[in-house]
């Protein structure tokens, strides 16, 4: 993702590059529209390069980039754990699946962690190391649910 960000950046750049250079006319100079267009796709492009995870005493928590996007998963409610491999149709970013209903968290690659939850949701989370991060939920879940239970 952090490739296509790069891309679109540079496009942009020679896009502003070339505007600048044609001869002056009636309806010339800088667009602030288009300028203000590019930077916001730009931004949004940047706030999908990174997916953090981290998990805390209650919760399993996602976020892309800068914590726009970001979901918070109750290790109480969690019911299952599992590494999974993603299809490459599956895309990246923030998806809902239909087939079977699910959302995929992901920003690269095709591993993930599937988590399902009580009330029957399923999410996958894209992982450059699934198996740490299955290992590390199943710990914390465990952990949860013996403090629940005292």
């Amino acid at each position: 993702m952090l490739v296509v960000t790069l891309a679109v950046l540079l496009f942009f750049t020679w896009v502003q590059i070339t505007a600048r250079a044609e001869p002056p006319s009636v309806n010339s100079g800088t667009n602030f529209f288009v300028t203000f267009m590019m930077a916001l796709v730009l931004f949004i492009l940047a706030s999908f390069a990174v997916l953090t995870t981290s998990i805390d005493e209650k919760y399993f928590q996602i976020k892309f980039g800068y914590g726009i996007f970001r979901k918070k998963f109750l290790l109480s409610e969690i019911v299952s754990v599992k590494q999974v491999k993603n299809h490459w149709y599956y895309g990246w970013g923030i998806r809902l699946w239909f087939w079977p209903k699910m959302w995929i968290y992901n920003v690269s690659g095709f591993d993930a962690v599937e988590i399902v939850t009580r009330n029957g949701k399923i999410y996958r989370i894209g992982t450059n190391v699934p198996s740490e991060l299955e290992a590390a939920i199943k710990r914390e879940h465990l952990i949860a649910a013996k403090k629940q239970k005292s």
